[in-house]
């Protein structure tokens, strides 16, 4: 399971030109998930993501977390991170989870988040043409594996 953790002041997810999430200071997650990934990979991968230290702190530093800064979470599923660009120009997504596999790990990383962070995440929603509108904050941008916890 891919995350692409960016922080930021504001982002939004557009669908249908309704806004179907939005969140001030925070955390926006772009989320990829492969065949290969489980249950383990939500629980460890969520507290990770909320257990992230990069808010500044008063000497400037990034040190602070998201339920020190009262911050967020905009979760946005995106089978595209796990693009694979080896041979031409076209990428391909085999790696990337069918929808049978994708949609209850995403559902059940919805929920972990919550819980984890103590209050609702924002989402979009699996599958549907999303417009994602941020301000990056820093910019600060971390990528995380699960499958790279060593």
């Amino acid at each position: 399971m891919l995350a692409v953790i960016q922080r930021v002041s504001h982002a939004s997810v557009t669908i249908n030109n309704q806004v179907k999430g939005q969140i001030g200071t925070g955390f926006l997650v772009l989320i990829g998930i492969t065949h290969a990934d489980t249950r383990d990979d939500v629980d460890w991968l969520s507290k990770k993501i909320v257990g992230m230290r990069i808010f500044n702190d008063a000497d400037d530093k990034m040190n602070l977390d998201l339920a020190t800064v009262g911050g967020d979470i905009l979760l946005i599923s995106q089978f595209t991170l796990h693009a694979s660009t080896k041979k031409g120009n076209r990428p391909s997504f085999i790696e990337a989870a069918r929808p049978d596999i994708a949609i209850p790990l995403y559902e059940a990383m919805i929920k972990q988040l919550s819980t984890d962070l103590g209050k609702p995440v924002q989402t979009g929603e699996f599958g549907a043409d999303m417009k994602v509108s941020l301000l990056n904050d820093g910019p600060v941008t971390i990528v995380i594996d699960s499958k790279n916890r060593i």
